[in-house]
């Protein structure tokens, strides 16, 4: 991972405030980088959906809060994390969501 590098897009973005109300910024990235892999497995595996699509959301809001909005040059990764909330908020309130068999 390029720590250091987002390290800098976290100080140059317009609500860097957020991230530094969390903690320090390099413990943030591994952190996110651990949560958003293990619930990410979780999900793809189909373990715990409900909760594992939460916890994603609640780590990608303030990422996409922090680094994406208000940077005109980042607008496709914004409306990129915006479209996977909308997946994850599909799993959210469909937890066990399955094919419907046709007869």
């Amino acid at each position: 991972m390029e720590v250091e590098a987002i390290k800098k897009r976290i100080g140059a973005a317009a609500f860097k405030d957020l991230a530094y109300f969390f903690g320090e910024p390099e413990t943030l990235i591994i952190l996110s980088g651990v949560i958003m892999l293990l619930a990410g497995i979780l999900l793809l595996l189909g373990i715990n959906t409900r909760w594992s699509s939460l916890v994603l959301l609640l780590v990608l809001l303030p990422i996409t809060i922090t680094i994406q909005i208000g940077q005109i040059s980042t607008l496709g990764p914004l409306f990129k994390n915006i479209a996977i909330m909308g997946g994850l908020l599909f799993f959210i309130i469909n937890p066990s969501f399955k094919k419907e068999k046709f007869q």
